[in-house]
């Protein structure tokens, strides 16, 4: 009997043995019924029966079996993803999902072959069929199982930053009321200073990551155009910059017409984020220059640093999320307060407004990153 004929014949007691072994991948399975168990057996295994009696060219074996969309097969991808998806929900980790293919494979070509009488040289490619459809219900069911791990992730990462945020403003109102109060001392109040210094850089930290999380969920980073002075942001960014950093003295350099309409806030985020990014990476000297240039329809910024420059084979990732400077140790004067997602919110406010943003660096010139901005949407 041919294998896709005696798979839809034995597929009751096939999914029977998939029961079995799916039972035995504890602690997840023992909270799950049998129709739990079996999920998607069945119709993986007549998915997989149909495909083998389809048809097939050389071309569309190749393709399948690198893994491209021509020649799968979509009921079979689907009812693999289906089960990738509800295996995580109930707890399966990968190996043991992954597992359930193996033992699968093995019942199928085990009751297969018993039931052999004598070889026939169309058997040889039954089994090559079975394996691919097998190999791509794998690979789509891992894939689905994949997707949703990482979305679990990210929506922890999301509860977690906003979480974070109420305790964070505790602490800078706290900071704030010690401050006012005359009878501190001085050792005192330097010790205030760098809680709510700390608090600050925690907070950037806690809204790159979720700015991170919001476009990893396929959220776009949302925007609100208002008239806005550039010069003004600039101005205010660098202020802050300067009250944390208080040997910090950028050089700021503006010309043109630089009123556009813009998202204020977003704008904040960029501008902290690259005037952050030249302290930490730039040269001991604290020495930062920005200079805003006002066009016809255009903005342009730029924030440079001397020091160390980006190494050549970092320079393709540096907008990355979760990427962090090859040499950041080198030439740096501040301990990281990262998460490797700064540059990746500037290249996400920048996209936000239709704008583009590059970076040169290189020995003796410094490292320069340039904003160009349109100044209506």
């Amino acid at each position: 009997m041919r294998l896709s004929d005696f798979i839809v014949q034995n597929v009751d007691r096939i999914v029977d043995e998939w029961e079995k072994f799916a039972a035995t991948l504890t602690p997840a399975a023992d909270s799950m019924n049998s129709v739990d168990l079996r999920d998607h057996a069945k119709a993986i295994l007549l998915a997989a029966a149909r495909d083998m009696n389809t048809a097939q060219t050389k071309a569309e074996q190749i393709a399948k079996a690198q893994g491209e969309e021509l020649g799968k097969t979509p009921m079979l991808d689907r009812a693999a993803a289906s089960h990738g998806e509800l295996r995580h929900n109930v707890g399966f980790d990968l190996v043991q999902m992954t597992s359930e293919f193996r033992h699968l494979r093995a019942t199928v070509i085990r009751f297969w072959v018993d039931s052999l009488t004598s070889p026939e040289i169309g058997y040889f490619t039954d089994m090559i069929r079975f394996n691919e459809a097998i190999d791509e219900a794998l690979a789509e069911s891992t894939a689905a199982y994949a997707d949703r791990v990482n979305r679990s992730r990210d929506i922890f990462l999301a509860i977690l930053g906003h979480d974070l945020r109420a305790p964070l403003q505790v602490i800078g109102m706290s900071s704030e009321i010690l401050m006012r109060k005359p009878s501190l001392s001085e050792a005192d109040m330097a010790y205030v200073k760098r809680i709510k210094s700390s608090g600050r850089h925690m907070a950037t930290m806690v809204s790159d990551l979720l700015e991170f999380v919001r476009s990893r969920l396929g959220a776009a980073l949302p925007i609100e155009r208002k008239p806005m002075e550039m010069t003004t942001a600039c101005r205010d960014a660098i202020d802050a910059a300067s009250a944390g950093n208080p040997d910090c003295d950028p050089v700021f350099t503006t010309t043109g017409d630089t009123q556009g309409e813009w998202d204020r806030a977003r704008i904040d985020q960029l501008l902290q984020n690259l005037i952050g990014n030249a302290l930490q990476h730039g040269a001991s000297t604290h020495k930062i220059s920005v200079t805003l240039t006002g066009g016809e329809n255009h903005v342009s910024l730029s924030v440079h640093n001397d020091g160390e420059p980006i190494a050549q084979e970092a320079i393709g990732s540096i907008f990355d999320p979760l990427v962090r400077s090859l040499n950041e140790k080198a030439g740096t004067h501040n301990p990281s307060t990262s998460l490797g997602l700064g540059l990746f919110i500037v290249k996400e406010v920048v996209h936000a407004h239709s704008g583009s943003v590059t970076v040169t660096s290189n020995f003796g010139d410094g490292t320069t990153f340039t904003v160009v901005l349109p100044k209506k949407g």
